[in-house]
């Protein structure tokens, strides 16, 4: 009895043991990073392996507003995002509730379009992507970069909330239309507080995917002007510049609207959760 409670502990201490080690892996370089932004200088090579060694300064902070447009990367990118987040959250969900409610022809053939579009990377349309925005004038714009953003978000999302909306029952729409509400209505009064906790999760996705993305701003975006937080920050750590205290702290802040807009949607997402409605 005694050997098998001795046994229990060590298996117990290995546990914690593993977790510790993982734990300072995973939770070291966030820490680094943090330590740099602080840090005095501008090379990663002077920075001390212990974190906050070198001492505390707000002077990276200051020289992004004041020697850098920072503050004009992060609007462009906030723009983005959030125009970027209510296009997907509009467009999808009312796609989604014409295929889980309406019965038509080719409506299997669209619903597999849709998947068939998801499987290829985005990559492979880049050429015709820069071809297109050409075209339409949506080179160097915002608003360019936002359509390429949505347009790869609608296949798979729209599949996603159609699949929630398929498990809500049928018959909440028929009492509505008993009652004369619209399909609209029923759509925007019905289905879609039912489909919160999908539609928010839908909303966060779409907000998170394009605040750090390189590729596409790298494509589509040409002046400094239109320049976002990923394009202005990689510029401080290139071959040209070794500032990696400035890109600390410039990545630093990049998180501020993660941890508010999660803490706000999670919130939410678990208030919703826990008030689902009537499934079939």
């Amino acid at each position: 009895m005694i050997k098998e409670h001795e046994m229990h502990q060590f298996n117990k201490t290995i546990i914690y043991l593993i977790f510790l080690i993982v734990s300072v892996f995973v939770i070291y370089p966030l820490v680094y990073v943090v330590s740099g932004a602080f840090a005095p200088g501008n090379s990663i090579a002077s920075l001390n392996i212990i974190p906050f060694k070198n001492g505390i300064t707000f002077e990276h902070f200051v020289d992004l507003f004041t020697k850098n447009d920072y503050g004009k990367w992060f609007l462009n990118t906030l723009i983005i995002a959030v125009e970027t987040s209510a296009a997907t959250v509009v467009i999808s969900s009312l796609s989604a509730y014409v295929f889980s409610r309406f019965q038509f022809r080719f409506k299997k053939s669209f619903l597999m379009s849709l998947l068939i579009l998801q499987i290829f990377p985005s990559f492979v349309g880049m050429i015709a992507i820069y071809v297109i925005l050409l075209r339409i004038g949506g080179l160097d714009t915002l608003w360019g970069l936002v359509l390429v953003y949505v347009a790869g978000n609608i296949p798979y999302n729209t599949w996603m909330v159609k699949n929630y909306m398929d498990t809500v029952s049928k018959s909440l729409d028929e009492a509505a239309r008993i009652d004369g509400a619209s399909h609209f209505r029923v759509f925007a009064q019905i289905i879609m507080p039912i489909a919160k906790p999908i539609i928010t999760f839908l909303a966060i996705t779409s907000f998170t995917a394009p605040w750090m993305d390189f590729i596409f701003p790298k494509m589509v975006l040409r002046s400094p002007e239109n320049q976002t937080l990923a394009l202005g920050l990689f510029a401080f750590v290139s071959d040209k510049k070794n500032e990696f205290t400035i890109f600390a702290a410039g990545s630093l802040l990049v998180s501020i609207p993660f941890v508010i807009f999660f803490l706000i949607t999670q919130r939410t997402l678990i208030s919703s959760f826990g008030g689902a409605a009537v499934k079939e």
